[in-house]
């Protein structure tokens, strides 16, 4: 059974089409379709607060194309999630009814918790001990979500203002690095040994750059190499040396400097790229809710 995924970022819209299937004891979501736009709806809200009349427009005509793309696969259900541009967008409840209008498509802003939510619920498919205690770090384009588990159960989570779009803008509050530094020291007992994971569409292109194979942590020291070289190139060096889209190649540095500085407050040596997001999140909950509907 298929499901239609749309994750409204701060610097992207996406659209996955996936199932989930089973092997024996093993659940997984099978990527069928996989389509990117390089929207930046946070070039305009971090910058004046609202999505432009321009934006707008493109922003529509993406959904539309969505629309489409998730009606070749005849997907059961679609769902349409925003994050951090939208939800601080003062216009952003105003485009998303022209949206609703123009294509019946309801954008659901969600909050740093639920998005955290939708992307840790795949988490308990992978394969590894959930009863060791770990940590989830996601960025994106404007926010960053911290979350620390143990036996298996979510025992604390924050959404921070600081993301890829933001430092960029040069929007991002300088005290966030304390706030972070602090919240990490409180909610993180170093004196255990956690297992480390890092998600977002720049630390998967880290992992892919470096050269890592699909199941191999990535070095903390690795990550920094490559900053460091990236850091030496313009935008367009970047794009073209490493074969990077340009709505990437900018935002590859930031993601970096914020996924280093929290293994840094952590003394984090390797961490583990799941390559899993807020779309495959959003797949396998409404998966859930459909087997729910179902058995009652």
């Amino acid at each position: 059974m298929k499901f239609g995924a749309i994750d409204i970022g701060t610097n992207a819209a996406r659209l996955l089409i996936g199932e989930v299937c089973k092997e024996g004891d093993h659940t997984y979501i099978k990527k069928l379709s996989y389509t990117r736009v390089p929207l930046r709806l946070g070039g305009d809200v971090f910058e004046n607060g609202i999505i432009s009349p321009k934006k707008e427009e493109e922003f529509i005509k993406t959904i539309k194309a969505f629309k489409l793309i998730a009606e070749i696969f005849e997907v059961k259900d679609l769902r349409a999630c925003a994050t951090s541009a939208m939800r601080e967008a003062s216009n952003g409840e105003k485009v998303a009814k022209e949206i609703y209008k123009q294509t019946k498509i309801q954008i659901d802003v969600i909050s740093g918790d639920e998005e955290a939510r939708l992307i840790f619920g795949t988490f308990f498919l992978l394969d590894f001990d959930k009863n060791i205690p770990f940590l989830v770090i996601d960025v994106g384009g404007g926010s960053t979500e911290i979350s620390v588990f143990e036996n298996g159960h979510k025992v604390a989570a924050k959404s921070f203002q600081v993301g890829t779009v933001r430092i960029l803008k040069g929007k991002a509050n300088p005290e966030i690095w304390s706030e972070i530094k602090e919240w990490l020291h409180i909610n993180v007992d170093e004196s255990i040994e956690h297992t480390y994971f890092a998600t977002g569409g720049n630390v998967n292109k880290v992992h892919k750059m470096v050269g890592a194979k699909q199941a191999d942590p990535l070095s903390v020291a690795k990550m920094i190499s490559l900053r460091n070289n990236l850091n030496k190139l313009t935008v367009n060096q970047r794009v073209d040396q490493y074969q990077l889209k340009p709505d990437r190649a900018d935002v590859i540095i930031p993601a970096c400097d914020i996924y280093i500085y929290i293994f840094k407050e952590l003394n984090v040596k390797e961490f583990v790229v799941p390559k899993i997001g807020l779309s495959d999140g959003m797949i396998y909950d409404m998966y859930l809710k459909y087997i729910k509907e179902e058995t009652n």
